[in-house]
């Protein structure tokens, strides 16, 4: 329906004479000739707009114009009523989402928990003196919290456990900078215990400099996106590692096993889509600079994934020259690693971590396994028993004792 000359029957006719302008009456409009469109006529202004000439003409009568509109068009107010209701119920969706997301309901767990944590006895890491010092592993968070959940932690110990003489960066956008003490909360208090682990302020201003995310950032944050946070976090992960080169991790990972042999790497999520939820490359690689470059050339962050899996997956068939990911897992010194590598348990089966399993089952499910990714887009807020047999608890007693034991004690 046309917005050029509106009608509302909680409104007079008299009333409804100041809202109709010469501007909005000149506007074309379209008739039906002959079963086609006709789009080059223009109504005379003073069918709409006589109303406004002078005092002394009738203003009981209704304009032409919302004559026309009662009597010929309910099919396109209809469609309009219709295209309102549908864009209104989409965004007040996104809001309640990202009401949701941004406060997963796991926050809750921390609200009556201690600030400190004991630190339990751990050796101090020592670098060999024969060979140079591992390269950084990173984990990001792009949201303001300073609250890491239990996960979280977990994934940051388990990291730093695997990768005892490596350096475990963790960058919180949320943490003040300069020479200002860090928040008081369990999870930092933890975290703090091992000496591989930094916690630091994560800039985003300095990190995107002298890339091709540098003018993409500016822009958005003039404007308001559904999928911002996420969309944030693809262009960090990717930005940092080309800077400075080393191993990226969602904050949603359980590491068994220690990355370092692993060179310009990624993982397999299906058949069709690869995942950065793991990343390993060389500083200044040439595949980062790709990504970047398809980060704002492809840009759209109305897409969930639009940036992230789906961005490396044609990056990478790009980058071999292929169609189809069975064709290639290999190519010009990038590989990506099948799915049991880092993803052995699909997200579309995650409850699967919260149910029992045998010490054998276990052994089987990850003999491949370098890393577990957990989902927790998916799985948070479902609770866990710390002394359960469930697959969570288990990995956590194995790979992230200090946090599975602070679970026990607080949860």
């Amino acid at each position: 329906m046309s917005p050029r000359c509106s009608h509302s029957p909680a409104l007079g006719d008299r009333a409804q004479a100041y809202f109709l302008s010469p501007a909005t009456c000149r506007a074309p409009r379209m008739f039906l000739v002959a079963g086609q469109v006709d789009i080059t006529r223009r109504r005379p202004a003073s069918s709409c707009c006589g109303l406004l000439v002078s005092s002394g003409e009738n203003m009981s009568r209704p304009p032409e114009c919302l004559l026309r509109l009662r009597r010929g068009a309910p099919r396109q107010r209809i469609c309009t009523l219709f295209i309102i209701s549908f864009k209104f119920t989409f965004f007040v969706s996104i809001m309640i989402y990202w009401h949701i997301a941004g406060e997963p309901r796991g926050q809750r767990e921390f609200s009556n928990l201690p600030a400190d944590v004991p630190c339990p006895r751990l050796g101090s890491p020592t670098l060999l003196s024969s060979t140079p010092p591992p390269g950084n592993i990173f984990f990001l968070e792009t949201s303001d919290r300073t609250n890491p959940n239990f996960l979280f932690m977990c994934s940051v110990e388990s990291a730093a456990r695997a990768h005892p003489e490596s350096r475990v960066v963790v960058l919180m956008k949320g943490l003040p900078g300069g020479n200002a003490s860090l928040p008081r909360h369990l999870g930092l208090s933890l975290l703090g215990c091992f000496p591989n682990v930094h916690l630091l302020p994560l800039d985003l201003d300095e990190l995107f400099r002298d890339t091709p995310l540098a003018a993409w950032y500016a822009a958005r944050q003039r404007r308001w996106e559904p999928y911002l946070l996420p969309v944030l976090s693809d262009a960090s992960r990717i930005a940092l590692l080309w800077k400075f080169g080393g191993i990226y991790l969602d904050t949603d990972f359980i590491v068994l096993k220690n990355l370092q042999n692993l060179t310009n790497t990624l993982g397999t999520q299906s058949r069709y889509v690869l995942n950065g939820a793991f990343l390993a490359f060389e500083r200044h690689h040439e595949f980062m600079a790709l990504c970047m470059h398809d980060f704002v050339a492809h840009y759209n962050g109305w897409i969930w994934g639009h940036q992230g899996p789906q961005l490396l997956t044609r990056v990478f068939k790009k980058w071999c020259s292929i169609r189809s990911l069975d064709e290639s897992h290999a190519c010009r010194g990038v590989t990506a690693l099948p799915c049991e590598a880092f993803y052995p348990i699909p997200w579309q089966d995650w409850k699967k971590y919260f149910q029992e399993v045998s010490p054998e089952e276990l052994h089987r499910l990850l003999k491949a396994t370098y890393a577990v990714h957990v989902w927790n887009k998916k799985s948070q807020g479902t609770r866990l028993e710390a002394t359960s047999r469930a697959l969570l608890a288990q990995l956590h007693a194995r790979y992230c004792p200090t946090t599975h034991e602070a679970m026990k004690m607080y949860l």
